[in-house]
């Protein structure tokens, strides 16, 4: 830095003591006025110079020094670039040449491998003798139509399988939930024995659900109970049967609702 500011004065000098020396000049050619000033800024100007020069030369032998040591830095730097370059450089091509040789080789094989093939002998065409005339008689599509009945004998019998297995496999159960008002007697019949002797029927497929006394007229109520049956096992028919079957409580059976589940 040092020796830079004094590059700068050391010019900044010399611009004066050349512009005193262009109005010296100037000053000759229009009479030689002002001669002795210009002379004395002149003499000034340089003995300034000679000044700086001698200041530059000591302060820069202090940074000389540092900027020296910084350059020496900066060109080892520099060369330990250029050789890590250099050591890259060589591999590069190191491996450059390796690729090119395995490339080599591999066109090589494929050449080998390919001109046997093209090179190959065309094979003689065989010649027709007389056993070849017996060969018209000969079905040759038999053996075809033989698989043909195979094949559609084997179909048959996997549509035969599937459709029995589909038949064997349960499908959804139908069931109904029905409900039934049972019809006592007169207002005397005792109708927790009638529902008692309801629930005493037994049925597959049958299964009891809530009950309840709805009062009809005149005291009487009747016993309206929930069932749910399996259409394919339970009749209602049968149910409403069994059910008047207990006498000595109900009178008749009616079927209220009747619901598919």
């Amino acid at each position: 830095m040092a020796l830079e500011l004094a590059h700068e004065n050391i010019w900044f000098d010399k611009w004066r003591a050349d512009d005193a020396e262009r109005q010296f000049y100037e000053n000759k050619a229009q009479g030689g006025s002002g001669l002795g000033s210009l002379v004395s800024q002149i003499a000034k100007a340089r003995q300034e110079i000679q000044n700086s020069l001698v200041s530059g030369g000591h302060s820069g032998s202090a940074g000389g020094s540092g900027a020296s040591s910084d350059v020496l830095n900066r060109i080892t730097k520099l060369e330990g670039e250029n050789k890590n370059l250099s050591s890259t450089v060589s591999s590069l091509e190191q491996t450059i040449l390796t690729l090119t040789k395995r490339l080599e080789m591999l066109e090589c094989d494929d050449k080998t491998t390919t001109a046997p093939t093209s090179a190959s002998p065309k094979k003689p065409v065989p010649m027709e003798t007389e056993d070849d005339d017996d060969d018209d008689d000969v079905d040759l599509f038999g053996s075809d139509d033989e698989d043909d009945e195979a094949a559609a004998r084997v179909r048959e019998e996997r549509i035969k399988a599937y459709a029995e297995k589909k038949a064997k496999k349960p499908g959804p159960i139908a069931k109904s939930s029905v409900l039934l008002d049972c019809k006592p007697w007169d207002d005397e019949t005792d109708m927790f024995v009638m529902e008692t002797e309801v629930r005493k029927i037994v049925m597959d497929g049958l299964v009891w659900g809530a009950a309840k006394l709805v009062p009809l007229a005149y005291g009487i109520q009747k016993l309206s109970i929930l069932c749910t049956v399996e259409d394919e096992k339970v009749s209602i028919d049968d149910l409403s049967e069994k059910i008047q079957e207990i006498e000595n409580y109900v009178q008749s059976v009616d079927i209220a609702a009747f619901n598919k589940v």
